[in-house]
């Protein structure tokens, strides 16, 4: 069992696409879902639904992929490491790929994406970025 919960989702997300699968199942926790919802929103997977296994759920991505085949998703880098975590001020939060790609941050205010994070002056944990 991996105790980093965002590494495990960005590497079962990673893996799935790189075999080519249309969806993954990764185990839900409350972190991961606000992170699959943030993908959802911003186009990067087609859809996420919970199943209930009875334990703490599952949760199945359906992956997207472009007209050629290729994944939606071409980069996803994981920042702040449990070994050293990485906080930024709003001000301060690092843009990715020229704007292109987001970086998921948890702030006070619950997990959003650097865009929200500077529109609402809030700076927190730099989880991921993805492009």
């Amino acid at each position: 069992m991996n105790s980093d919960t965002v590494s495990d989702f960005l590497t079962r997300i990673r893996n799935a696409q790189q075999a080519g699968h249309r969806r993954v199942d990764i185990p839900a926790s409350k972190l991961k879902r606000a992170m699959a919802k943030i993908l959802v929103d911003k186009g990067y997977i087609n859809k996420f639904i919970d199943i209930e296994d009875g334990k703490q759920g599952i949760l199945r991505l359906f992956l997207k992929y472009d007209a050629y085949g290729q994944p939606v998703i071409k980069k996803m880098k994981r920042i702040s490491k449990p070994g050293l975590r990485k906080y930024s001020p709003s001000n301060d939060i690092p843009r990715f790929y020229g704007g292109l790609g987001i970086v998921i941050i948890s702030t006070s205010q619950g997990l959003m994406t650097d865009k929200e994070a500077r529109k609402l002056n809030i700076g927190g944990e730099i989880l991921c970025s993805v492009y």
